[in-house]
């Protein structure tokens, strides 16, 4: 029962932290709609952005965080706190340095990266060389994000998670401002540019955000020269398959990329605004899940705990399920509704939003899968086992080229998603088939029972949301917050009848919560 306090307790500051973030970045998502629409200058923005996202994924939260949250978890449990800092500061130096060759190297490579991730670019040179520019102007992006993400891991391994969940919202707040004050004084072709010099300014804020909240705690960045640490050895031997793993899935999200480049003008952005609408439940639920469970399941790991290990896993993954069941529904039912509230003004118009609609009812089939399979892969990162997923990443990427190559004629930018969704679901199975041997029985039938109650719950909702959408109210708006407010109501009220152990310890522990705070 203690366990399971803590992981909602943990997961509810995450998901608070992350509801505000997503809260900005769809304003700002929605001013950069207004602005560009899902043309020329936003397809060119973001295939740029990515660039430097899949180094971030490499060398930040991805590969780092899964090798760098175990270690450092091993000496704050099994060593001095002395022996903890210089850890620490060998860390910080060495990711700084290689952080700086490599945006100087992505700088001057740009051209070269830009043809690989886009190359259906290549037959529109203005496309094509402002990608470059865009790709060259956020790189220094890279250093800031990546270091931030250094201080997010170590937070989350100190029990930290509300600041590191709020710090992504720098990134809004420097673009938000940035369209608002000074863009409508620019031409567009310079406001395109001034956009991708206020990411680095959003990198930035997120970085120093944080490392307030590190020092209070009793801990500081400082630099370090001794590369020969062994802690460094034991990071760089478990980043490595993690490098290739994370290597994996973007090669994944560039052959999303380069066959929607070859689908037309607003392919990508609308695979971009499908992929952000499906983040959010999966990010304030499932992810904030995983989020907790990597340092939670390192600590049980390290003390030897392989019980305590089973208990949070098997929690994360019946909780994850329950939180986003309903969003499957939710984003099936209602998702052309959802687009249109937040982006269909300006440039963007019905056709984008028919478009992205297409790509985000098949990205949330996958909403589940993709919150399990960061679950299931932080347990075997927990164990130091960073090979594992590295592997089964590998067989799942040839099933995902091949099925985008065949679903994007039928189904066009929906064929994508919908590949990147089954896909999931195969990681998922490979994932669990795996731990189980590695150590046994997590508790498969009580998580099916689990799952079970959800779906059929989430099945009900789903209709009861489409529906309230039909209501006859004054606005689009209106009419959407009363089938949100409806939904919700409805999925617990029908998980209650169906006598979920799960809805009423969440329901507990918020009145819990609540006359905590009133008295």
């Amino acid at each position: 029962m203690i366990e399971i306090k803590k992981v909602i307790k943990y997961a509810g500051s995450v998901s608070a932290g992350t509801m505000i973030s997503r809260i900005f970045g769809y304003i700002r998502d929605m001013l950069v709609a207004y602005m560009f629409g899902a043309g020329m200058y936003a397809d060119a923005f973001y295939a740029a952005f990515r660039i430097p996202n899949l180094i971030r994924r490499m060398l930040g939260e991805g590969s780092f965080s899964a090798a760098f949250i175990p270690v450092f978890s091993e000496y704050l449990h099994t060593k001095t706190k002395s022996e903890t800092q210089k850890l620490i500061n060998v860390v910080f130096t060495s990711l700084t340095v290689v952080l700086f060759v490599f945006t100087i190297l992505g700088m001057f490579f740009a051209p070269l990266l830009v043809k690989i991730i886009a190359y259906g670019f290549t037959s529109d040179p203005e496309k094509l060389q402002l990608t470059i520019e865009l790709t060259r102007l956020m790189f220094p992006f890279l250093l800031f994000i990546c270091l931030a993400a250094m201080l997010l891991a170590l937070l989350n391994t100190l029990n930290s998670f509300f600041i590191p969940a709020i710090a992504p919202a720098n990134l809004s707040f420097a673009e938000i401002i940035y369209i608002l004050a000074l863009a409508p004084m620019l031409s567009p072709g310079n406001q395109i540019k001034g956009l991708a010099i206020s990411v680095i300014f959003g990198g930035l804020g997120h970085f120093l955000m944080q490392y307030p909240s590190l020092k209070n705690l009793g801990w500081y960045l400082k630099f370090d020269f001794n590369f020969k640490h062994p802690g460094i050895k034991k990071i760089v031997f478990l980043m490595i398959p993690s490098i290739i793993g994370i290597s994996v899935d973007q090669i994944n999200t560039f052959v999303d990329t380069i066959c929607a480049s070859f689908l037309g003008d607003g392919s990508i952005t609308a695979l971009y605004y499908s992929g952000r609408l499906m983040q959010l439940p999966l990010a304030i639920f499932g992810l904030a899940l995983a989020t907790v469970s990597l340092p939670m399941m390192s600590k049980s790991a390290a003390t030897k705990d392989i019980d305590e290990l089973k208990e949070t896993l098997n929690l994360s993954i019946r909780f994850s399920v329950i939180a986003l069941a309903p969003a499957v529904a939710g984003l099936i039912a209602i998702g052309l509704p959802i687009i249109q509230v937040l982006f269909e003004r300006g440039k963007f118009d019905y056709a984008a939003s028919l478009l992205t609609n297409n790509a985000l009812f098949y990205y949330s089939l996958g909403l589940p899968a993709f919150a399990v399979t960061k679950i299931f892969a932080n347990t075997f990162f927990s164990f130091q086992d960073t090979k594992t997923p590295v592997k089964i990443a590998f067989v799942v990427m040839i099933f995902h080229v091949i099925l985008c190559v065949v679903l994007m004629k039928p189904l066009g930018v929906g064929g994508l998603a919908f590949a990147t969704s089954l896909c999931a679901y195969l990681n998922t199975a490979m994932l669990m088939y795996k731990l189980r041997k590695k150590i046994g029985s997590i508790g498969a039938m009580q998580i099916l029972i689990s799952s079970i109650k959800a779906c059929m719950a989430a099945v009900l909702t789903g209709i009861i949301a489409y529906i309230a959408m039909r209501i006859n109210l004054p606005s689009i708006f209106l009419r959407l917050c009363f089938s949100v407010f409806i939904s919700i109501f409805a999925f617990v009220i029908l998980l209650k009848l169906f006598k979920s152990p799960e809805i009423n310890f969440v329901l507990k522990t918020i009145t819990e919560k609540l006359r905590t705070t009133v008295e």
